[in-house]
């Protein structure tokens, strides 16, 4: 694995499903020491594939043919039991609790070669590669508002923010919520999901409003990708 470094986590089981997805964390805890020493606790339960830290070390805790258990209840385009589906990377900060900050240059470079690795070896599609928030928005924050999918989107490593000619489809709000849905989204909370989905492709307003914009980019989103995405 290259200059990877390992520090082994026995949180682990067998996959169920092959890998399809990449799910994209924070840490939320005060260190990266220590959170990757609750990684590989095994009082904990918890663990990831990967922790990359603020100077973009990468740790190996959990080898990919193994189910980490990363994800939590979720669900992602009909995916429930998405540990067996997924890679995680836990991403050190301290999250909305302990004083949420940037991601350094370094570490955010690091992301973008791990995600890049880890989607050619598995066939991920841009689509699913996801935040945390994305899978379980009821729940989650995570990897949050602050995190640079650009620089993933700009290399085919995540779906892009739609910029151009959007068209506002002027949905209903339960059509809205059907169409986000369709995209992948867990809706039974219509709120937490426009909220997480906001977070993701308009982080600059998030109010759980459903608006024009939030419409004309999800409409943009449900076109036909390349890829397949």
């Amino acid at each position: 694995m290259g200059d990877f470094i390992e520090r082994w986590s026995p949180n682990f089981d067998e996959r169920a499903l092959p890998i399809s997805m990449i799910v994209l964390h924070y840490t939320g805890m005060k260190t990266g020491a220590e959170a990757i020493d609750r990684l590989a606790d095994p009082a904990a339960k918890v663990s990831a594939h990967y922790v990359v830290s603020e100077d973009g070390q990468i740790t190996h805790m959990v080898p990919e043919d193994k189910r980490a258990w990363h994800a939590g209840k979720s669900h992602w385009r009909g995916v429930r039991d998405i540990n067996s589906a997924s890679v995680g990377i836990e991403i050190v900060n301290p999250g909305h609790e302990f004083g949420y900050v940037p991601f350094p240059d370094p570490q955010i470079a690091s992301v973008v070669r791990l995600v890049h690795l880890i989607k050619d070896r598995h066939g991920v599609t841009r689509g699913n590669v996801v935040g945390h928030s994305d899978i379980a928005p009821t729940r989650k924050q995570d990897p949050g508002e602050l995190f640079p999918w650009h620089e993933l989107a700009r290399r085919r490593l995540a779906l892009p923010r739609p910029t151009k000619k959007l068209t506002d489809p002027l949905w209903t709000d339960a059509g809205f919520l059907l169409a986000l849905e369709r995209f992948g989204y867990d809706v039974t909370d219509g709120f937490a999901a426009t909220v997480a989905f906001q977070r993701r492709f308009r982080p600059e307003l998030i109010d759980g409003t459903i608006d024009g914009e939030c419409r004309a980019i999800l409409l943009a989103l449900l076109l036909p990708q390349p890829e397949g995405d």
